[in-house]
Parts: C-alpha cells; sequence; structure tokens
C-alpha cells in the first residue's frame, strides 16, 4: 500500500473526538478517540493513539489501539503495534514484537458487533446481565 492509495491522513500533531466515516483507506498518525466505521482500510502509524469503537473491513495496526475492534476481513498488529481491547476477525496476524492484550474472536466479522457489545461471545448462549 503506497502514499497514493491513501485517501485521508490524520497527521502526527493532530488530534480528533467523534465519528469517522470513510470508504478506501485512511492512515492515522496522531490521536483519534471515538468511533471508526468503514467497509474499508484503516492504517494505524507507528506514532498513534487510537482509542473508542472501530468496525472496518481491515486494521492495520503499527501504533496503539485500544478499543473494540471489529474488522471483517484482517487484522495485523505490526512489531511496533500495541492492540488493548476486544478483536473480532476471520484473520489475525501478530508480527514478532507486536501485542495483543484482550478478548479475541474468530469467525464472521457480521455477528461481533452485537456480541462485542452484549459481552458475549457470538456462539455462546449468555446473555448479558441486564438481559438476565
Amino acid at each position: 500500500m503506497g502514499k497514493h492509495d491513501i485517501n485521508a491522513f490524520l497527521g502526527g500533531a493532530t488530534s480528533f473526538v467523534g465519528r469517522l466515516t470513510f470508504g478506501g483507506v485512511v492512515r492515522i498518525d496522531g490521536e483519534f478517540d471515538g468511533e471508526i466505521l468503514s467497509s474499508g482500510t484503516l492504517v494505524v502509524g507507528s506514532q498513534a493513539r487510537v482509542t473508542g469503537r472501530i468496525e472496518v473491513g481491515r486494521l492495520v495496526c503499527d501504533g496503539f489501539v485500544s478499543a473494540e475492534v471489529s474488522a471483517a476481513t484482517s487484522v495485523a498488529i505490526h512489531a511496533r503495534g500495541r492492540l488493548s481491547g476486544s478483536v473480532y476477525t476471520p484473520s489475525l496476524t501478530v508480527d514478532e514484537g507486536g501485542r495483543l492484550d484482550g478478548a479475541v474472536r474468530m469467525g464472521e466479522a457480521a455477528e461481533a458487533a452485537p456480541a462485542l457489545a452484549a459481552g458475549t461471545s457470538p456462539n455462546s448462549s449468555q446473555k448479558p446481565d441486564h438481559e438476565a
């Protein structure tokens, strides 16, 4: 993926709080807190800090992510990448040196959002505490 493939860019000296929706590829090198929704690719650069909820087609993590993550295609955590939180994706790659702290569910990403939000596994018969 080259720099000409990127549709939008949040630079290193930038911080944003809110909701981001996009198509194609977006790279974040700054700070983002909120919700990211896309069928495209989110690239989290080595100096980036992203917190909140992420629902994308593909996540490439080379920075710090603390979020509930649902990726329809794949999640890749590179050597400098740190991901803390719940992850739901059919394909997960963690390079040597990369770190993942949290719950991981492998399967169809479409099942992820309701299950993660409810705090249960998509294949579980558990009900969230508020429905018990």
